[in-house]
C-alpha cells in the first residue's frame, strides 16, 4: 500500500530534488575528469600541482557521493524503502558536512588567498615551466598569459632566473650575481596577438635588468589570476549555500518519508 497524502506530495518533491543531485552530481563528475585530463585549465595556476590534482579526486569523489546518493533517494521513494532512504540521509549528510567543512575553511583561509596563488604561480614559473616532466604544467601557463595577457609572475622579468632559461636554483644568491648584463628568452605566449613571427622572436629575447618591448605582455598574471578569482567568490559561495540548503531540505524530506514508511507497516 503506497503512501497519499501530505506524504505523496514529499514522495514527488524527492524525486524532483533527487533529479536535481543527479544533474549535480554528474555535472560535478564530468568536470572534475575533464579538469584531470584537460592541461588548459587556468584553475589548476592557483595551487601547487600536487595540490591541485588532490583537490580534483576530492571533488570527484563528492561528485560520486552526490550521484550515489540520489540514485538511493530515488530507488527509497519509489520503493518506500527505509534502508534505501537512510542510505541516501547517510550519504547525503556526509557530502553535506565536507561542503560545510571545506567552506568554513576557504572563508577562514580567504585573506591568505593571494599568498597561496602568488606562491603556486611563481613556483610554476620559477621551476616548473619548460620541464619535461612537468609538460602539462607548461600548456596550462601558456594558456593563462595567452588568456589574461600577462607575463610572468609579476612581469616578464621572472623568465630571468627561471629554468627554462637553464638557470639552476640551488643559490639564489649566485642567480642574481650572474644574471647581470646577460640576455634571457620568455615564452613565446608572453608575446601579444596579431604579431608576425619574426617581430615575436626578436621581442622575446630581453636583456636582464634592461628596457621592456612593447610587443610583449608587461604586466603579471599573479594580480589578474587573484582578481577573476575575487570577482567569482560571492558566486561560488552563493551556489555552494543553495546546494547545502537545497541537501538540507533532501535530508528532512527523507526523515519524514522513513517515519512514514515505518508507521505504515506497523499499521499493516
Amino acid at each position: 500500500m503506497g503512501l497519499n497524502g501530505c506524504c505523496s506530495c514529499v514522495k514527488y518533491l524527492m524525486v524532483l530534488i533527487n533529479i536535481l543531485f543527479w544533474v549535480i552530481g554528474l555535472t560535478i563528475v564530468i568536470t572534475s575528469l575533464w579538469m584531470l585530463t584537460d592541461p588548459s585549465f587556468m584553475l589548476s595556476m592557483t595551487q601547487s600541482y600536487n595540490h591541485y590534482h588532490i583537490a580534483l579526486y576530492v571533488f570527484l569523489a563528492i561528485g560520486i557521493l552526490i550521484t550515489l546518493g540520489a540514485f538511493f533517494g530515488c530507488m527509497g521513494v519509489c520503493r518506500e524503502s527505509q534502508c534505501l532512504l537512510v542510505s541516501f540521509f547517510c550519504v547525503i549528510l556526509i557530502v553535506m558536512v565536507a561542503q560545510i567543512a571545506a567552506g568554513a575553511w576557504a572563508f577562514h583561509n580567504k585573506d591568505k588567498l593571494d599568498d597561496i596563488v602568488r606562491a603556486a604561480v611563481k613556483s610554476s614559473v620559477q621551476e616548473e615551466y619548460g620541464q619535461a616532466s612537468m609538460s602539462s604544467r607548461t600548456v596550462t601557463f601558456d594558456t593563462l598569459q595567452k588568456s589574461l595577457k600577462c607575463c610572468g609572475a609579476d612581469g616578464p622579468g621572472d623568465w630571468a632566473t627561471s629554468r627554462f632559461n637553464n638557470v639552476d636554483r640551488t643559490n639564489i644568491v649566485d642567480i642574481a650575481v650572474s644574471s647581470l648584463n646577460v640576455f634571457y628568452n620568455i615564452p613565446e605566449s608572453c608575446c601579444k596577438e596579431d604579431l608576425k613571427d619574426n617581430d615575436c622572436e626578436r621581442s622575446r629575447h630581453l636583456k636582464f635588468g634592461g628596457p621592456l618591448n612593447t610587443f610583449i605582455y608587461q604586466q603579471g598574471c599573479v594580480d589578474k589570476l587573484i582578481e577573476i578569482i575575487y570577482e567569482n567568490w560571492v558566486t561560488i559561495f552563493a551556489i555552494t549555500a543553495a546546494v547545502i540548503l537545497l541537501e538540507l531540505l533532501s535530508l528532512t524530506f527523507a526523515l519524514s518519508l522513513c517515519c512514514a514508511v515505518r508507521n505504515q507497516h506497523y499499521k499493516a
